[in-house]
């Protein structure tokens, strides 16, 4: 989640637009759901997994529209990312389960200090930095916004009404990374894009639905097994 994910969809926007790679990631819920329910013991109804299916469909008809029918080398690397990111929403969703959401987050930041500060020795000298404040803002964000605080609240959420079922809320990101890709970079979207992006939105509903029908929690294990209830 915190050096995996950044690195493979980096390498993945060398060669595939902001607004595509969005819509690709939107397998991410998918794929978490699968492994959220191996490693906790969930069991959404069919419901939910037909919901589930329906959105990666529509994502897997996108790509494939988007592509001219075959994989590019950044869509290589954006289902390298899913893979990484799922694993480790999940891992993150469990351990969320008996320690803060902040303290999740933050044992994994300082767990990939070694890697990040390797990384930046390594790649200074090659790409100068020249520090603006456009630049900066930016850094301060993915920081501080995007990694610590937002996966906190992830965190804590997926805690609280499980993996799988909070899984399907990333449904979201696709869309709300088109608008932004459109307002803040200029970016030229698709007739595919917004439609693809809606009807996984539609997806949303139906899979937090079905969860509700499920007559349990989202986050409740198998018999046998307890969870500790989260501190705050």
């Amino acid at each position: 989640v915190v050096v995996g994910f950044p690195l493979l969809t980096t390498l993945a926007l060398q060669t595939s637009t902001t607004s595509h790679a969005a819509v690709v990631v939107g397998l991410l819920p998918l794929t978490t759901a699968v492994l959220g329910s191996l490693r906790t013991g969930e069991r959404p109804s069919r419901a939910f997994w037909i919901a589930a299916l329906a959105g990666a469909a529509v994502v897997i008809a996108f790509t494939v529209q988007q592509s001219g029918g075959a994989l590019t080398t950044g869509d290589l690397y954006l289902f390298g990312a899913l893979l990484v990111c799922a694993a480790g929403y999940t891992e993150g969703g469990r351990l969320a389960r008996v320690m803060p959401g902040w303290q999740v987050i933050g044992w994994a930041l300082v767990l990939c200090l070694p890697l990040a500060v390797a990384g930046s020795l390594i790649a200074l000298p090659l790409e100068p930095v020249h520090l603006n404040a456009h630049g900066v803002l930016g850094l301060v964000w993915v920081a501080a916004g995007s990694t610590f605080l937002g996966l906190y609240v992830w965190y804590r959420g997926m805690a609280a009404i499980g993996v799988a079922r909070a899984s399907q809320l990333q449904l979201a990101q696709p869309l709300l990374t088109l608008v932004w890709s459109f307002l803040l970079l200029g970016e030229e979207l698709s007739a595919a894009a917004p439609v693809a992006a809606v009807a996984v939105l539609v997806c949303i509903a139906a899979t937090q639905r079905a969860g509700r029908r499920t007559g349990r929690e989202a986050g409740t294990v198998r018999p046998g097994r307890e969870s500790r209830p989260v501190r705050s």
